[in-house]
């Protein structure tokens, strides 16, 4: 006859089976159920008080889950030190490039509706794309220059993989910063009465700065299956996203535009001065950058780099691709759909260490290695210092937050990494 103990361990590991088979919602949980140290956790609080207390950083969230569980959620610092405002577990963060997850999602959510396949060139569904050429010569005394034609079409694949030979507007190569800023193309951190389709119609006619598929570059393409999101879906990406991704999860502090009602809760932006002292970020910092963008009533919605969100709202979001594609009984995606956002996509190219699927970087043994971030992990950050992982193997979602650029100690980020894995107790 089975004893108590076996019979506790049995019970245990089927409501396991059961809750990771209904996918988990998060909930306030035990550090010690959840195999985490009380004490190794503690660490972390002294490492980011001691970036505190130096002034490398203002304030800063940070965010551990693990199988649905929050074992640990603290702010840290202020989220305005002029005013003495303490910065918030609930403060509102520019979360920038982590928009690019969701809109991955967003695509593949019409990917499974048939809408499209991921090969598929994306002149089919935005014509301005239509015979792409490259970038061949290029005169920075005029921004003029010359193309060559491209050996193929961009797919919505190429798109997804940053593999397309779009660039980024203000942060990328020299060349192409200077022909989008020609062409008012911008990064995405846009307050002007700005439409998306102008932008990405635009966009289309330029030049790629390589041949499609031919290697990894960071550009803009997450604004570009914006834009596809929009034509196919026939709603605003600000609708769609609303609709279709934040009501039913209960993402409800996540906005391209804030409502004036919960302005108060945006964390403000530092950046170095010539001493190395943070201060408030204005236009001169970053010239053509209003940090303030979240606060205007704007009509550009930069499936790239526009949402502003809290960290806990963040969570919910990873929490349902570690659900395989469902959260609070809204299935968004298919398991499938996931397995390959979070699989290899770009073949022998490299991101570092690493790979990168749909919409996210994947962890590979190599990049194991440096930090100890489990092989398969999937992750990605923002412009403002706003990093996450999500690991589907420990059955985490990890998330620090802070809002600054540029940032000379975002080795902070490193060290979360290490600290979350170093106190694990299992």
């Amino acid at each position: 006859m089975m004893n108590k103990r076996l019979f506790a361990l049995s019970l245990a590991t089927l409501f396991s089976y059961f809750a990771f088979s209904q996918g988990f919602t998060l909930q306030p949980g035990n550090p010690v159920t959840e195999k985490f140290s009380p004490e190794r956790l503690q660490r972390i609080d002294k490492v980011i008080q001691q970036y505190v207390d130096s002034g490398w950083v203002v304030g800063a969230d940070a965010f551990i889950a693990r199988n649905g569980r929050i074992v640990y959620n603290k702010a840290f610092g202020m989220a305005d030190a002029e005013k003495k405002l303490p910065m918030q577990t609930d403060e509102i963060f520019r979360i920038a490039s982590q928009t690019k997850a969701i809109t991955s999602v967003a695509v593949m959510m019409l990917f499974e509706e048939g809408k499209f396949l991921l090969d598929d060139p994306i002149s089919k569904y935005i014509p301005s794309f239509a015979h792409p050429k490259v970038l061949a010569e290029f005169n920075p005394k005029d921004s003029s220059y010359t193309t060559i034609a491209a050996r193929r079409e961009i797919t919505i694949r190429d798109l997804l993989t940053h593999t397309s030979g779009v660039d980024y507007a203000q942060i990328g190569s020299s060349s192409m910063k200077a022909i989008y800023a020609k062409n008012k193309i911008y990064a995405g951190f846009v307050y002007d009465k700005l439409l998306l389709a102008d932008a990405i119609n635009k966009l289309g006619t330029l030049p790629l700065a390589h041949q499609p598929g031919e290697k990894f570059t960071y550009g803009l393409n997450i604004d570009v299956l914006g834009y596809l999101v929009e034509k196919v879906s026939g709603k605003s990406l600000d609708q769609f996203f609303k609709e279709r991704i934040f009501q039913p999860m209960g993402m409800n502090d996540t906005y391209f535009y804030l409502p004036q009602s919960k302005y108060s809760r945006l964390a403000t932006v530092y950046t170095p001065d010539k001493t190395q002292h943070l201060v408030k970020a204005n236009e001169t910092t970053f010239p053509g950058i209003n940090w303030d963008y979240p606060l205007t009533n704007g009509t550009y919605f930069a499936g790239g780099a526009g949402l502003s969100s809290t960290i806990k709202d963040y969570a919910i979001f990873l929490q349902m691709m570690l659900n395989n594609g469902e959260y609070n009984g809204h299935r968004l995606l298919s398991r499938h759909t996931v397995e390959i956002m979070t699989m290899n996509q770009i073949g022998n190219l490299n991101l570092d260490r690493d790979k990168f699927g749909l919409g996210f970087e994947i962890a590979t043994k190599d990049g194991q290695a440096k930090l100890g971030q489990t092989e398969g992990s999937f992750s990605w950050g923002g412009f403002y210092g706003t990093i996450y992982w999500a690991d589907p193997k420990e059955h985490m979602v990890c998330l620090l937050f802070v809002q600054e650029w540029p940032y000379p100690h975002g080795e902070l980020s490193d060290k979360f990494k290490v600290l979350v894995y170093s106190a694990l107790n299992d």
